[in-house]
């Protein structure tokens, strides 16, 4: 019995130094590491107006529906950064397919691109749903679109694509849309 007792007691004291270990000072210690080694993605990569008001982060896509200003990827939870996900359907999926044949004909009706030329990242969504970048192509697509709605010129619209555009971790490159769009506003 008293060898029980013991043990139960070892049990619950070895529980509460690992909550404290591993639930309290752990966490603390790495907060405090990434504070000062990375502080703008330890705190979410946070985009600020000139006003400094947060208006977005970095890591999180938004939806813009104005002509005036880039489209990112379709998402299936409608960018709700409160949690992300996929509707994972696979390619024989007819609501997959109806999906995308609605995402095409939308981009047929607010741009020129023939719809050989409409880039699969502007038609299919990303694994989370939040991806914030889509492919300089999928932007270079959208800049007649963009550049008669909001005023800007072409070329100008361009140089901006092209100096947003940042190479991948796995080797493709990619624009980020909300930054691309601060810029865009910019210039109008």
């Amino acid at each position: 019995m008293i060898q029980i007792e013991r043990t139960g007691s070892i049990i619950v004291r070895l529980t509460i130094m690992m909550i404290i270990l591993c639930g309290l000072i752990y966490p603390a210690v790495m907060t405090g590491i990434a504070q000062e080694a990375v502080p703008n993605k330890a705190n979410g990569s946070l985009i600020y107006s000139n006003n400094h008001q947060v208006i977005g982060s970095k890591l999180i896509g938004q939806q813009f529906t104005s002509d005036a200003f880039f489209h990112g990827r379709v998402s299936s939870i409608d960018y709700n950064g409160a949690g992300s996900g996929s509707l994972n359907l696979a390619p024989s999926n007819k609501d997959l397919t109806n999906r995308i044949e609605k995402s095409v004909a939308a981009w047929k009706k607010e741009s020129e691109v023939p719809k050989e030329g409409i880039p699969i990242d502007a038609v299919t969504n990303s694994a989370s749903g939040l991806d914030p970048d889509i492919t300089p192509q999928a932007a270079y697509a959208q800049v007649e679109r963009v550049a008669k709605a909001a005023h800007v010129k072409t070329n100008t619209l361009k140089e901006l694509i092209k100096e947003h555009t940042q190479q991948g971790a796995f080797g493709g490159k990619r624009v980020n849309v909300v930054e691309l769009n601060l810029a865009v506003q910019r210039e109008r």
